[in-house]
């Protein structure tokens, strides 16, 4: 596509990607971004919620929907952890302090991963994961997108994506050298719609949250993001 190679004359572009495991979103979302001449933001947000808290970066890991494991372990806390409630969300201390050794609370975790998100949709940027489309729903120039695909066929892909080293998508490092499985696949999909769920009570698989639902396993990851591309570039000009 020509526009691919030339950035867009108006606003910068804002995309939120839900991905389903195995969907392609750690691949797709980096090439969309860089196609649109935007930051790609999934490590780094942890690293600035971190940076804005004032405690470590593996705590905040902890209570990410993309880390390994994170949102599981944070939910198997919940359980045994007494909670209270803060505005409409019970929410547990899970024995992180900040600088000053103040507790910390999960959702305090959330709430700086939203105004980190907030940030982004100001300069422009794709964003993965971390129930985006729900925070800048109301976002003018943002498009939202869900990646899906059948169970087996994620399954497939994710293991190729691990084949050819994309640690990311599948997990992480902590998940170690053995490929991804049905079991990982279930928990990741459970941990990542349990997040949405916990913080913001909407289903992250409803369609009405998006502009596109994309099913990324019977396309290439090329003609996905020239799609998202197209979709986000239009609406940038539209919302100018």
């Amino acid at each position: 596509m020509a526009t691919n190679n030339i950035p867009h004359p108006g606003g910068a572009p804002v995309v939120t990607v839900s991905a389903a495991f195995g969907a392609g979103g750690s691949v797709i979302g980096p090439a969309v971004a860089a196609r649109l001449h935007v930051p790609f933001l999934d490590r780094a947000v942890p690293s600035a919620v971190a940076e804005q808290i004032g405690c470590s970066l593996d705590e905040v890991l902890q209570r990410d929907d993309r880390a390994p494991g994170g949102f599981e372990r944070l939910l198997a806390g919940a359980a045994r952890l007494p909670t209270v409630t803060i505005g409409s969300v019970d929410t547990a201390y899970f024995g992180a302090t900040d600088d000053e050794g103040r507790l910390l609370y999960d959702h305090e975790f959330v709430e700086q991963t939203e105004l980190v998100i907030k940030d982004v949709a100001r300069a422009g940027g794709v964003v993965l994961g971390r129930a985006a489309a729900v925070i800048l729903a109301d976002h003018p120039g943002a498009v939202h997108v869900r990646l899906i695909g059948s169970r087996e066929a994620r399954l497939r892909r994710a293991r190729r994506l691990w084949e050819l080293g994309d640690r990311e998508e599948c997990g992480g490092k902590g998940w170690g050298p053995t490929a991804p499985t049905a079991k990982l696949l279930d928990d990741n999909d459970r941990a990542r719609a349990s997040y949405v769920r916990r913080f913001y009570r909407v289903d992250p698989a409803d369609p009405s949250h998006y502009h596109l639902v994309v099913d990324s396993t019977v396309l290439s990851t090329d003609a996905c993001a020239d799609m998202v591309v197209r979709a986000a570039e239009d609406r940038a000009r539209e919302s100018n």
